[in-house]
């Protein structure tokens, strides 16, 4: 027997062995699982197709020559044969095309049973036992919820004591920096605060109507520093003449129109923790894993730390 086709039965039968003690070795093995037996009937197959197609073109390379004719069209004075495609090559391509189809119609249909989807349906059934269960929660208890809510998914980056790890995440004990006013200020903002697109326009759309022209480097500075003051000391004046239309004069917002920059709110948090939020700092991710009574919890607790 050839050296060559020796070689390839010896590789095969090895690949195959150890395809088989794999399986059969994991917990469950076979035993019937439809899942399994598909993939060691996949693996076999990629075992056997391989060799053979190797064993092919090595023995090919090894005794044929080259001829036929050549295509007009070269590539950095390489040509290509007009050859036709391979016998082998189509039966097989077809081969797979028919598997495929069987795969996805019988042998695993799409909506047959799946993990992820039995882990989906009990997820889903239990955010519903959740939202009923809780959903009377107020008060103190809501802010504990949240308390916990909040070490659980956003202490990472905000910290235990909600301080943003030296500038790694927003400090959550005070409604704004100064540099977050002054980024948003600059750059307008579109973060979805209320809910809904409400963008901010940037300084080249904020005049303060007080002077009538654009606001100026040093306005910008001076609101910043009243907004992260809490709404007090130098730069009222500026707030009122270029912010107070949107935010109202207190700067609490307007419905519909600009958010509370004065302090927290539940209804914000949540907004944040449904879309995201990109800033000063950076990107925000929203947190689509959270039903709707925890993103209220966690806008509780987060009033509760800057009151």
């Amino acid at each position: 027997m050839n050296k060559l086709y020796l070689w390839g039965i010896i590789i095969a039968a090895l690949m195959l062995l150890f395809t088989y003690m794999s399986v059969a070795g994991s917990e469950g093995g076979l035993n019937g699982d439809i899942v399994n037996i598909l993939a060691v009937a996949g693996a076999v197959a990629l075992v056997i197709i391989t060799v053979f197609v190797v064993i092919k073109y090595v023995r090919q390379m090894q005794t044929d020559t080259a001829d036929g004719q050549l295509a007009d069209e070269q590539w950095d004075g390489i040509g290509e044969y007009l050859n036709n495609v391979p016998t082998g090559w189509a039966i097989m391509f077809l081969l797979t095309m028919v598997w495929g189809m069987w795969y996805f119609i019988i042998g695993y249909p799409v909506n047959a049973y799946s993990q992820i989807g039995e882990y989906n349906e009990d997820t889903q059934a239990h955010n519903e036992k959740f939202e009923t269960q809780y959903a009377s929660i107020t008060g103190s208890r809501l802010i504990e919820m949240g308390e916990s809510v909040f070490l659980a998914e956003c202490k990472i980056c905000h910290g235990i004591s909600a301080d943003g790890i030296d500038g790694k995440a927003a400090n959550l004990n005070k409604r704004l920096e100064a540099k977050v006013v002054k980024h948003v200020v600059e750059n307008g903002s579109n973060n979805h605060l209320l809910g809904t697109e409400m963008p901010m326009p940037d300084r080249n759309g904020l005049f303060n109507n007080n002077t009538g022209a654009l606001i100026t480097d040093a306005e910008i500075d001076a609101v910043s520093a009243y907004v992260a003051n809490g709404m007090r000391g130098a730069g009222a004046d500026v707030f009122a003449g270029a912010c107070a239309a949107c935010h109202g004069e207190d700067g609490k917002g307007m419905e519909y129109v600009a958010p509370n920059v004065a302090a927290f709110t539940t209804e914000l948090v949540a907004n944040v923790l449904t879309h995201g939020k990109k800033g000063a700092i950076g990107q925000m991710p929203k947190f689509d894993r959270l039903n709707a009574k925890q993103k209220e919890a966690v806008g509780a607790y987060i009033t509760s730390l800057s009151k």
